[in-house]
């Protein structure tokens, strides 16, 4: 004789069939939804790219201005020329050309707190702050200018970079931050965020002794938090606009190619020099990685 199943509780009965609830695509044989949408009636042909990419992360339709601002985000990202990223997608594809993902793949995981991460970092440094704030956030620029002299300030003690200040290439200011700004108070998007970003290229000087450009990077990542998307995601975003720029660095690379070259510049250009070992100081502190500016 064959025993009943059992239920969770002990009961017998029917097992009950696993759940894993979902908003975003649900298909059956007729039909594909996303996001409690019909994909081919309603969106297709419909939602622009950037749009759904917001719509996917938030789970609610961006108005026309959300949409705008995040869109200048992606394209503010999407390349900058030769960096590591789109140096070593080059790179990989001429080692694996049947390997396009592989390609991809290396670009982005070279996405880090010097390349696209500056991003992520930016959004959570500013979140952090305004967190901090006692009472009301600012309401004028000398309000601001107070918090962010405070900031720099802190930060120069604790010996850290500000994320978002510094450019390798822009030194005399990156055209991005003030165009993206720009959109962001046009849309009447401009919050917190970005107010706090603004208020650390104006007071920065004073404190640091020298001038640094507020670089795109970091003002993305401000215009992102001020969209209320989850600053989890701010380097998601980043590499999402970035994929674009490696499938153009890719296809440049199909007609143009340059990879070989590099790859050849170094190979035929190494100096055999005699080794180096290492000898570990146990009370030395570890090398600061460095400014992390660069994207």
């Amino acid at each position: 004789m064959t025993e009943p199943p059992f239920g969770r509780d002990g009961t017998p009965g029917q097992i009950p069939r696993p759940a894993y609830p979902t908003a975003l695509g649900a298909s059956d044989p007729d039909r594909i939804t996303l996001l409690g949408h019909d994909l081919a009636e309603d969106i297709m042909g419909s939602v622009g790219f950037g749009e759904l990419a917001f719509w996917l992360a938030a789970q609610r339709r961006p108005n026309p201005g959300e949409t705008r601002v995040f869109e200048a985000v992606l394209a503010a990202l999407a390349d900058h020329g030769f960096t590591p990223t789109a140096i070593v997608t080059r790179l990989t594809y001429l080692s694996a050309p049947d390997s396009v993902q592989g390609a991809l793949a290396a670009g982005l995981l070279g996405g880090g707190s010097r390349f696209l991460g500056v991003t992520e970092d930016t959004g959570r440094f500013l979140h952090d702050v305004l967190l901090s704030l006692d009472g009301e956030l600012p309401t004028d620029e000398q309000g601001w200018d107070e918090v962010a002299a405070r900031t720099v300030r802190a930060s120069r003690a604790a010996g850290a970079f500000v994320p978002g200040l510094g450019h390798h290439v822009h030194k005399e200011g990156d055209p991005r931050t003030p165009k993206l700004m720009r959109v962001a108070e046009e849309e009447g998007l401009f919050g917190p965020h970005l107010a706090l970003f603004a208020a650390i290229g104006r007071v920065h000087p004073d404190v640091l002794g020298r001038t640094l450009p507020l670089n795109g990077a970091g003002v993305c990542g401000a215009a992102l938090a001020d969209l209320g998307l989850p600053l989890e995601l701010l380097r998601g975003f980043a590499l999402l606009a970035r994929t674009a720029g490696l499938i153009g660095q890719l296809a440049e690379e199909l007609r143009h190619p340059v990879a070989r070259d590099v790859f050849l510049s170094v190979d035929l250009n190494n100096t055999p020099v005699p080794p180096d070992p290492f000898a570990p100081d146990p009370l030395a502190r570890p090398p600061h990685p460095g400014p992390r500016p660069e994207d």
